[in-house]
């Protein structure tokens, strides 16, 4: 009985040992092959070079002008109201459509994130139709550090992990360039690593490290005899121990876009003097507002040595637009202790509503198109006016809802909605169904009653009254050769860059509003821009809308990645993820959770 026992066991065990054996060789590979077939090997730096022993870095730095006082950081948030709409149960069939639209939105990010990992890893850029590479912003890898809370959001856990361990082969004490952009490098860099962070909990400490590693590095910028930074700073100065100024002409934006990243650094680590850096700044524009040429707005070129502001030109678009976008975000994440980014923006949109915001003369009698013009203001107080509308203004529509709702300036939502809508219908017009990056438009002589006036129109396209059948045939003729749609006078520029703009105030406006049919706006959207942007290793921008078979220019900006995708994939979200009451999303669509989230 014994000896038959013995017998059985070693025959159990044998075959025991043969299943495992089977699992292991053969079903467990077959098992994985359907969850890992999309995931990619770990990617080999592209050209990737050591710095040599005469490669300047800098670290600690002594300052020429030190700071004796910091500001200090407000710790006790208030009541702030609600943003989102508060959305009812979704059907069965919604979701099963939204799923379908957000999967579409994440196979087109990782066919980018792809192309990017294999021909341009740890550079700033992937050059979408050739496989080259860029480096755009100081060579630390812009496309995948911008990109590492869009990773976290959508779920690749795999990608974000191959994206974290990338971050020692970093080097932020040191670049090829001769001069750092602080502003492009604050909003990628910076928001991606705090993004990350906070989206994690702060579970993998390499990301606040890297963060405050990048923070001091360029809080050497702010070491000027104001304490207001260079903007396109000469680092190796600093490194050096030599003096360096801020610029005689610097832009609107990229002095006043600093605020949320800063200020977020200083409450995650406690030093506040990033939140000091930024708040000087701050209070140099509270201070001058009110006296410009345009009262209320700043001109888009500051002269930040002598903190003058009296220069003539102001815009809401390009080198001006994230200054006031970022009114009403810093407000939310200092947790609305303080009405001084309340106050400055509610000068800034009584301005804009006054000397700026436009109705354009559309054939769709009953829609309000808004957008806001340029204006050029002369010593004696004359205006002359630019009716132009860029991409980069399609950012406006969800600052003006957001500013809306937490200042509850509740007459303002229907501008916010306007403005949304202007740049909706700019993408509709063209045959690509992708808006341009700048046009200028017919306005309305009255925003509420506006009929449509074709001679009226073609007068503008040819800069001229219709006196004679000739000006009209002339007309006629340059709209045919032009392709320009009704309403529109003039391509600036008829390229289209990945820009996020557009996107942003849809899905910001569908989260305020509940509004579906702003998810098939964004659906319609998506489709035209992913057609007509894939090429061979990505997504590129194209050099003209106007051509159902553009040219393709060969470059992918990181925030494709950081943003365009990210709220094309957002607004196919449940509406709690990445809730707009729980986090303040940057101007490079980095989600920095508000003070009341806070440990």
């Amino acid at each position: 009985m014994v000896a038959n026992r013995k017998k059985n066991r070693s025959l159990t065990t044998t075959i025991f040992l043969l299943i495992v054996a089977y699992l292991l060789l053969v079903w467990l590979p077959l098992s994985r092959i359907g969850s890992s077939q999309n995931k990619h090997p770990n990617p080999t730096p592209i050209n990737k070079k050591l710095p040599s022993k005469d490669t300047i870095h800098l670290s600690e730095a002594t300052e020429r002008y030190p700071v004796t006082s910091y500001i200090p950081l407000p710790t006790s948030p208030s009541t702030i109201p609600r943003i989102q709409y508060d959305f009812p149960k979704e059907s069965r069939k919604d979701r099963k459509q939204r799923i379908k639209r957000q999967e579409a939105v994440k196979k087109a990010f990782m066919y980018s994130w792809n192309g990017y990992k294999d021909h341009a890893w740890l550079r700033d850029e992937v050059s979408p139709k050739s496989g080259r590479y860029q480096d755009s912003f100081s060579g630390w890898g812009a496309t995948l550090v911008d990109s590492l809370d869009t990773l976290i959001i959508m779920g690749l856990d795999d990608e974000f992990q191959l994206a974290v361990e990338a971050l020692d082969q970093i080097d932020f004490s040191t670049t090829f360039s001769d001069q750092v952009n602080v502003f492009e490098i604050v909003i990628r860099y910076m928001g991606g690593l705090i993004a990350a962070n906070d989206l994690t909990n702060g579970k993998y400490p390499i990301l606040i490290r890297k963060a405050e590693e990048l923070g001091d590095m360029i809080f050497n910028a702010f070491d000027t005899h104001n304490r207001m930074p260079q903007m396109r700073w000469e680092w190796a100065k600093s490194a050096q121990g030599e003096e360096i100024k801020p610029s005689e002409v610097t832009s609107l934006a990229e002095l006043g876009s600093l605020t949320v990243e800063f200020t977020r650094l200083s409450q995650l680590t406690g030093n506040p003097k990033y939140f000091d850096a930024v708040q000087r700044i701050t209070n140099e524009l509270d201070r001058s507002q009110m006296t410009t040429r345009l009262p209320g707005l700043w001109p888009v070129s500051i002269n930040a040595d002598e903190l003058t502001f009296d220069r003539s030109e102001f815009t809401l678009g390009g080198a001006a637009d994230s200054t006031y976008e970022y009114l009403p975000k810093e407000h939310i994440l200092l947790g609305g202790q303080t009405d001084q980014y309340r106050d400055m923006y509610t000068n800034a949109i009584e301005s804009i509503k006054k000397n700026m915001l436009f109705r354009a003369m559309t054939k769709e009698e009953d829609r309000q198109v808004l957008f806001t013009a340029n204006n050029r203001v002369m010593k004696g107080g004359l205006m002359k006016f630019q009716y132009v509308q860029e991409h980069l203004k399609c950012f406006l529509g969800g600052t003006v809802g957001l500013a809306a709702k937490i200042f509850n300036r509740t007459e303002d939502i229907a501008i916010a909605r306007g403005l949304t809508d202007g740049c909706v219908w700019a993408y509709d017009q063209m045959p690509t169904g992708i808006m341009p990056e700048s046009m200028i438009y017919t306005p309305c002589e009255d925003m509420n009653h506006c009929p449509w006036d074709e001679s009226r129109w073609y007068g503008d396209v040819l800069g001229q009254p219709m006196k004679s059948r000739g000006h009209l045939e002339r007309a006629q003729r340059l709209v045919e050769d032009e392709g320009i749609p009704p309403g529109v006078v003039q391509f600036q520029d008829p390229s289209y860059k990945l820009r996020p703009e557009a996107v942003e105030s849809v899905f910001i406006m569908y989260r305020i509003t509940g509004d579906r049919s702003l998810q098939d706006t964004a659906w319609r959207m998506f489709q035209s821009i992913d057609k007509a942007t894939r090429t061979k290793y990505g997504h590129s921008a194209i050099e003209d809308v106007r051509n159902p078979l553009p040219q393709l220019s060969d470059k992918m900006e990181s925030f494709w990645l950081a943003e365009t995708l990210k709220y094309f994939y957002l607004i196919f979200s449940a509406p709690d993820h990445i809730s707009l009451d729980d986090y303040v999303l940057s101007t490079e669509a980095h989600p920095f959770k508000r003070p009341s989230e806070n440990a």
